[in-house]
């Protein structure tokens, strides 16, 4: 199953994005995000870690859509994953609104993106983009001309690239020496492959893994 989150950044929807709510089986807002979707995807409900939701979009969702996790040791999008992956058994997510807002939310949030990769796909959507985390090896559908970034999260040794311009025949990635900023996609996939670390894929969403 496929569960989306909807993370409390700052986001602008438009009606492509809450009818991907509307299909999803499985939707979780984690902290203040009902009160930033409420607008555009009333109707349906759910929430998780609410210590940030106001009292009229609370009772909007209502209590028995609340899910309670009063723990401090995690963010809330950690403990959202935790609760998708292992009280719902999800075994996909698609994140909405997770990349915006504080800049440290959005580096912590790119380190559970890296995390939570190991227990399922996960991809964060930008609006416009889609970021997925490859520790081992990804197939990604793209466009002709579609652009496409890699960033190491640290370092990341073996890094080999099929379907780029600029091809990485095995190149080491560090985020404080290289990176491969803005490559760009000449066929309709690209396959990234990592021997150690990981590196996170950003590139337009047209939708789902080859």
């Amino acid at each position: 199953m496929r569960a989306l989150v909807v993370a409390n950044a700052p986001w602008r929807w438009n009606r492509t994005q809450a009818a991907r709510v509307l299909a999803a089986e499985l939707v979780v807002a984690a902290d203040g995000a009902p009160t930033t979707w409420r607008a555009s995807v009333c109707g349906r409900r759910g929430g998780r870690d609410l210590d940030s939701i106001t009292a009229p979009v609370r009772r909007f969702v209502g209590e028995d859509a609340l899910v309670l996790r009063a723990e401090q040791d995690h963010s809330d999008l950690h403990k959202t994953f935790a609760y998708c992956f292992d009280e719902r058994g999800a075994t996909a997510l698609t994140v909405m609104a997770a990349t915006g807002g504080r800049l440290d939310h959005a580096v912590e949030n790119m380190g559970l993106l890296a995390r939570w990769s190991r227990r399922g796909d996960v991809a964060f959507l930008t609006g416009d983009e889609r970021i997925v985390a490859v520790a081992d090896r990804v197939c990604a559908r793209t466009r002709p001309g579609d652009t496409v970034s890699l960033m190491p999260l640290g370092r990341c040794e073996e890094v080999r690239t099929r379907g780029l311009a600029w091809e990485l025949p095995g190149r080491t990635l560090d985020l404080a020496a290289f990176t491969s900023l803005s490559n760009r996609a000449i066929g309709t996939e690209v396959e990234v492959a990592v021997s150690g670390g990981v590196v996170l894929l950003f590139l337009p969403d047209h939708g789902g893994d080859c």
